[in-house]
């Protein structure tokens, strides 16, 4: 069995030392210290559990879109960025008074 070298982040050093266990037995919950250091009302944005991405503004909608093949391995043959310029030419095409 070997035995592994701790890596060098693992290592205790000033910025970050080994806590002892009356130290551990001191600390509290963030949600308990926070609101006395930043207020109440900043204590609970942060602390707030949010799950997935932040939502934009301008949310896009999924649609399912039939194309052709060929139009659509044009698109994919430029790299990345292909659905983003798809929409560019189809918003430059849209019927006159929709901009």
């Amino acid at each position: 069995m070997t035995t592994r070298q701790p890596d060098a982040a693992e290592r205790p050093d000033d910025d970050n030392p080994l806590l002892t266990r009356a130290e551990l037995r001191r600390a509290r919950p963030a949600a308990e210290v926070l609101p006395s250091l930043i207020g109440d009302a900043a204590a609970t944005t942060l602390l707030r559990r949010r799950r997935g991405r932040p939502t934009k503004g301008d949310k896009k909608v999924n649609q399912t879109l039939r194309l052709d093949p060929d139009v659509l391995d044009a698109y994919r043959q430029q790299g990345r960025g292909w659905q983003t310029r798809i929409n560019q030419v189809l918003r430059e095409n849209m019927p006159a008074g929709q901009k």
